[in-house]
C-alpha cells in the first residue's frame, strides 16, 4: 500500500506534452489555463519526441494530455472540452461555433499549411494558396464587423480555438496581412495576441 504522502505532486497532475508554437497546442493550453487546472507541462522537440509520449500516443502529434487515471487525450479540441467541463469561468462553452471551428480545422488549415510552406507545395503559387486561405479570413471579418468577437461580444470557445491559426497565417507575411483590408480580423487578432492569457501560455 502506498500512502498519499509517498506520491509526488507531479504524479497527481495531468501531464501535458506541448510544443510552444503549435496552434493546436496553444489552444489546448489556453483552455487549461483559463480553467485554472494545474498540469505538468512538458515542452517537446518535434525532431526528438519523448518515447513516453509516443508510447501513449503513437501518432506523435501535440498536444497530448495524460490524466492521472491513465486516460489519454490527444486531440486539442478534446483537451479544451475536458478542461472547460471542469471549470469554465468565462463561459467559453456558450460559443462553441462548431461549424466555424470545423471550417478552420479542415479547409483553412489545409491551405494555411500550403501557404506557409509554398516552397514544398509547388503545384500552385504562394499567391494561390493565400487567396484560398483568405476566403476564411473574409468570413471571419464579416462576423467581426457584427460584434467584437466571433460569436458575440465576449471571447468564446470559437475565438480561442481559431485565433492561433489566424496568428500563424498572419506571420507568413506580416506586411501583406497588416496592409490588407481585413481590419476587423486585424483588430481581433491584435486583441487576442496582447491578452494576458495568451502571453501567459506563450512564456518559455
Amino acid at each position: 500500500m502506498v500512502c498519499a504522502a509517498d506520491i509526488s505532486e507531479t504524479e497527481l497532475k495531468p501531464r501535458l506534452y506541448s510544443f510552444r508554437r503549435c496552434p493546436y497546442a496553444i489552444r489546448a493550453r489556453l483552455a487549461i489555463t483559463v480553467a485554472g487546472i494545474d498540469v505538468e507541462k512538458i515542452d517537446i522537440e518535434l525532431k526528438d519526441k519523448p518515447p513516453e509520449m509516443l508510447a501513449i500516443s503513437p501518432k506523435g502529434t501535440v498536444p497530448v494530455l495524460q490524466l492521472p487515471d491513465g486516460r489519454v487525450l490527444d486531440e486539442s479540441l478534446d483537451i479544451m472540452l475536458w478542461a472547460l467541463s471542469i471549470h469554465d469561468p468565462q463561459q467559453w462553452l456558450q460559443g462553441r461555433g462548431e461549424t466555424l471551428v470545423a471550417h478552420n480545422d479542415d479547409e483553412f488549415k489545409y491551405f494555411l499549411d500550403r501557404y506557409k510552406y509554398a516552397d514544398r507545395y509547388t503545384e500552385f503559387s504562394l499567391d494561390y494558396y493565400r487567396e484560398k486561405a483568405t476566403k476564411f479570413i473574409a468570413d471571419l471579418d464579416l462576423l467581426l464587423n457584427e460584434h467584437q468577437f466571433l460569436i458575440d461580444n465576449q471571447t468564446r470557445f470559437a475565438d480561442m480555438a481559431i485565433f492561433p491559426f489566424v496568428r500563424q497565417f498572419a506571420q507568413v507575411d506580416k506586411d501583406w496581412f497588416y496592409h490588407s483590408h481585413y481590419s476587423a480580423v486585424i483588430r481581433w487578432l491584435d486583441m487576442m495576441l496582447t491578452s494576458e492569457l495568451f502571453i501567459s501560455v506563450m512564456r518559455k
